[in-house]
């Protein structure tokens, strides 16, 4: 039960602290694309410290995916992790809510739910397969017990991701994480709503093949022993 609520609170700050920086700053100019992303990183990193020792600190779906089809956990234990993502981005979400409720923040964003444009589905599931592809394979390696990076795991996890938000955040804003996408979106509704599908498959694709790709780096699949 501890693993589950450090997700939860693992990702309510996530999406507390890497939305909230989009909906106060706004994701325009290059010195508020910098500020989010680090602000999604430094979150990573504080809660890799704070709960990585609990629950490893996944506070994202498209990691307990990944991690699960590495053998690393059993299924009723991604599962319950998932719960606990998804139900701590909403939190996270309803803060935001309120602290806006009231207006005056005067960013491009009101809750930091992701979008693309129309005509851009194509462009917009790529980056975020991509991206996510990326950030999953830096988190499985980082986090392998004979080829990780030990302590340093966290900081390389949240470095890799604000590199992911530089590039992605003109794109679709970044997601690579299912729950971060979803607290947003239900409060936002409308077009964030309609385009979360792809929030969270894109996501959970580029997890299968970073697992996959994994697999094959470490010599654990057949068709790379040779």
């Amino acid at each position: 039960m501890k693993k589950y609520l450090a997700e939860l609170v693992g990702t309510m700050v996530l999406v507390l602290m890497g939305c909230g920086s989009a909906v106060f700053f706004g994701c325009t100019a290059p010195a508020e694309v910098l500020a989010v992303a680090f602000a999604f990183g430094l979150s990573v990193v504080a809660m890799a410290y704070a709960i990585g020792g609990i629950s490893g600190c996944h506070i994202n779906p498209a990691i307990t995916f990944a991690v699960w089809l590495s053998g690393r956990m059993k299924g009723k234990e991604a599962a319950g992790y998932m719960v606990a993502q998804f139900v701590g981005a909403v939190i996270g979400a309803a803060i935001i809510y309120l602290l806006t409720s009231t207006g005056g923040y005067g960013a491009t964003t009101a809750t930091g739910a992701n979008s693309f444009d129309s005509g851009e589905l194509l462009q917009a599931f790529v980056a975020e397969v991509v991206f996510t592809f990326v950030f999953v394979l830096v988190v499985l390696g980082a986090t392998d017990e004979k080829h990780g990076a030990g302590n340093l795991a966290g900081l390389a996890i949240g470095l890799t991701l604000v590199l992911v938000h530089i590039v992605c955040i003109p794109i679709t804003g970044t997601s690579v994480n299912p729950a971060r996408s979803f607290g947003p979106a239900l409060f936002a509704g409308g077009v964030a709503l309609k385009q979360l599908w792809l929030f969270i498959v894109a996501p959970l694709v580029g997890a299968l093949l970073s697992a996959g790709v994994w697999k094959c780096l470490t010599s654990e699949c057949k068709c790379c022993k040779k």
